[in-house]
């Protein structure tokens, strides 16, 4: 088995050990074409799926800014979350410019090994953000009075079910954990309301035990009123 192989299951297994599903040597489909990718990642939730796309370069010089320009192309190409090119031997300046505030990361397998805990809570938590985001768009897409039959919102006055008090709660406490906010508390009405969200929040790992339940449940609830209505 060549090198830049070796490479590439090595960089499956370490996803598959961290309790992820990871295929090598995937095909997946485009908008406009099909691409073969070194590695392809998914972690699974309640009618909810994350994808990354892992590209592995065992090179012996720092890998350059197209290469991250053209993982970005795929990752949109084929709406996938996340892109993560892995290289041991480093990225070129405009390669690590080209990756900044963009859903592609680069890094090696040797400091994902280090940092595993900080930086996959870190990413888990900005796809917890699409998440939330997705649910908001969704949530607005069905008509007011759906939203009420459909226990989304209660009605005028009355008490229940708020989708937007979940949204917007878990939108104050993901952002401050974005910010590294630590310790903080949530600062809109939510907390009032979801005890989720009533208590401190001291860690990555607190926003994501308490609010993804919050995120599945909304995200299974909106699943069922777009079924029920043919949406």
């Amino acid at each position: 088995m060549t090198a830049w192989k070796d490479y590439q299951e090595e960089a499956a297994a370490f996803f598959r050990s961290i309790g992820l599903t990871a295929e090598t040597d995937a095909k997946v489909v485009g908008v406009r074409t099909s691409h073969d990718v070194d590695v392809m990642v998914k972690s699974h939730h309640y009618g909810f799926e994350v994808t990354w796309i892992v590209e592995c370069k065992q090179w012996k010089s720092p890998v350059s800014k197209l290469h991250v320009l053209g993982l970005r192309e795929i990752v949109s190409g084929v709406g996938a979350d996340r892109g993560i090119l892995l290289s041991e031997a480093g990225f070129q300046r405009g390669a690590k410019e080209a990756a900044e505030l963009t859903n592609v990361q680069v890094t090696s397998l040797a400091e994902m090994r280090q940092t595993t805990v900080v930086r996959l809570a870190a990413m888990r938590i900005q796809d917890l953000f699409d998440r939330v985001e997705i649910c908001h768009d969704r949530y607005w897409r069905i008509p007011k009075e759906w939203r009420i039959d459909d226990d989304l919102r209660p009605d005028v006055g009355a008490f229940g079910y708020s989708a937007t008090h979940v949204i917007e709660g878990c939108r104050d406490v993901i952002s401050r954990a974005i910010r590294g906010s630590f310790p903080f508390k949530c600062q809109h009405l939510a907390a009032f309301i979801l005890a989720p969200l009533a208590q401190d929040f001291n860690s990555t790992e607190d926003v994501l035990t308490r609010v993804e339940p919050l995120v599945e449940d909304l995200e299974h609830r909106l699943t069922a009123s777009e079924k029920k209505r043919g949406l």
